[in-house]
């Protein structure tokens, strides 16, 4: 597969008035020395990141590499079509990627096209913000068969993720659908299975994904969670929003929403926990009796775990997920309430499963990493060498978004999680530790460019992916639509290079 589309050359011609001219325009001779920061990773911990680092020195000059020709890393992939708002802060990344001292190098991949330590020999600092592009495993039998996808998958088809492009989950040839987990992920992924199609034209959404959801015959889609409804791990907003979806009926059984003298302590203690929970109260008392008008349906499933997932009689593909009923129970340790197994099951048939779990990080070579938590053990952004209670500080390497903390939060948790970091670069430099007088010099987005020109290793720079923002753009507009995605690796390096 052709993996660039900016020939080097006309890279570097672009690039030499920054590199010649120093970290800005309009610096005088006695402005500060330059301090190179390279952001591995354009999502919003990254360009947050970036953005900070502008902001809070001003020799900073800040290169963001990732390894997709576009950048804004989950704005573009994660978030649902129909939640257009929350993509306006691609603006503000834009404006980001604009500052003379920041430059943006898609299509180039750390571990493949590039090494942490030739990052880390190039640049005074490294902040690794690409955040988890797996999925965690359930690790019950079945799990391999086909029908069944992660959510992560589903939502980078529907989304143009170039990765995902090609996944063709089947819609055709069955009723119902499974999603594990009660999320914000999970009621993204039954929303858009159940959503008025009519109103899915007007987004975002691929059109492939849009043709497949238009022939789809499912009409049910059942939310399963391991314990109640006063735990499930949605946001009152998002909950609001399914719980509204036109001609769909709520399914919730009444027994579920009995709650306990613990479950009311966890109420007490959580304004959120007790909005969801009198959300989905009100929803079962509104939507009970009989399915009228040939509505869809959407089943919350409480005190459910899968335990087994059952092959259709083709042996190939799902057919049913089996479930085991579970109570809550107290733990010791953590306080909280998990879910314990009955050994009562029962068999939920369907031929469609989506699991939202939890996304993964994965490590990269020569980073510690923490394969439990899934996360790059770290101290306020500074990157520990071990997960022991002796480790030390690796200099001059930092850590913001879903590696620093876990995949938890919405976009604007970033925000918060970018400053701590960029505070840790701000005063590691402030001691002298990024710059010491022994240290070799470091150059920068001259040395990428060099490192990538050695290995022919084609990026795309911010105006190639404005190249693929305009054609994308005026694709929509012949639909009525924000955008029309370019979905595959040839196309977007095609456009960037128009």
């Amino acid at each position: 597969m052709a993996r660039g589309l900016w020939f080097l050359s006309r890279a570097v011609g672009r690039l030499r008035p920054l590199l010649v001219q120093g970290p800005t325009r309009g610096f005088s001779a006695s402005a500060p020395e330059q301090l190179h920061v390279c952001v591995v990773g354009s999502g919003p911990a990254g360009f947050y990141t970036a953005d900070r680092m502008l902001k809070g020195h001003e020799g900073a000059q800040v290169d963001i590499i990732d390894r997709l020709p576009t950048p804004f890393g989950l704005v573009r992939s994660g978030v649902a079509p129909d939640h257009p708002e929350t993509k306006i802060v691609v603006n503000q990344f834009s404006r980001v990627a604009a500052n003379g001292r920041c430059s943006f190098f898609g299509n180039v991949t750390l571990g493949r096209d590039i090494s942490l330590s030739e990052l880390h020999k190039t640049y005074h600092a490294v902040v690794l913000a690409y955040g988890a592009e797996s999925d965690r495993s359930l690790g019950i039998p079945g799990e391999d068969l086909r029908g069944i996808h992660s959510a992560r998958e589903f939502v980078w088809w529907y989304n143009g993720h170039p990765d995902m492009c090609d996944l063709c989950p089947d819609l055709k040839n069955t009723e119902s659908a499974v999603v594990l987990g009660q999320g914000n992920v999970a009621l993204d992924v039954a929303r858009i299975l159940l959503r008025c199609k009519a109103e899915l034209a007007t987004t975002d959404i691929t059109d492939y994904a849009l043709d497949a959801l238009r022939g789809s015959t499912i009409r049910k889609v059942y939310l399963v969670g391991r314990r109640g409804p006063v735990q499930a791990a949605c946001t009152a907003k998002e909950l609001r929003e399914i719980l509204g979806l036109k001609n769909v009926r709520i399914c919730i059984k009444e027994s579920d929403l009995l709650t306990t003298p613990a479950d009311e302590e966890e109420m007490r203690n959580s304004r959120i926990q007790r909005r969801v929970y009198e959300l989905l109260s009100k929803a079962a008392s509104a939507h009970g009796g009989n399915n009228y008008n040939d509505q869809k349906e959407l089943h919350f499933l409480f005190f459910r775990r899968p335990t087994r997932f059952i092959p259709a009689e083709n042996g190939s593909t799902i057919g049913a997920v089996q479930l085991e009923k579970t109570v809550l129970k107290g733990d010791e340790v953590t306080g909280k309430q998990v879910a314990v197994g009955t050994g009562e099951f029962e068999d939920l048939k369907c031929g469609l499963v989506l699991k939202s779990i939890g996304y993964k990080s994965l490590p990269v070579q020569g980073l510690p990493f923490d394969k439990n938590r899934g996360v790059v053990p770290n101290l306020r952004g500074r990157v520990l060498n071990s997960e022991s209670e002796t480790a030390t500080v690796e200099r001059g390497l930092y850590v913001v978004g879903w590696l620093k903390r876990g995949p938890t939060g919405i976009v604007a948790t970033n925000l918060h999680c970018a400053e701590e970091t960029v505070a840790s670069i701000l005063e590691d430099d402030k001691k002298g530790v990024l710059r010491p007088p022994s240290d070799s010099k470091k150059h920068g987005r001259t040395g990428l460019l060099e490192i990538l020109e050695q290995k022919n290793v084609r990026f795309v720079p911010f105006s190639g992916w404005e190249k693929i923002d305009s054609m994308e753009k005026m694709a929509g507009q012949l639909r009525n639509k924000p955008r029309e995605k370019i979905t595959t690796w040839d196309g977007l390096q095609k456009a960037a290079n128009e």
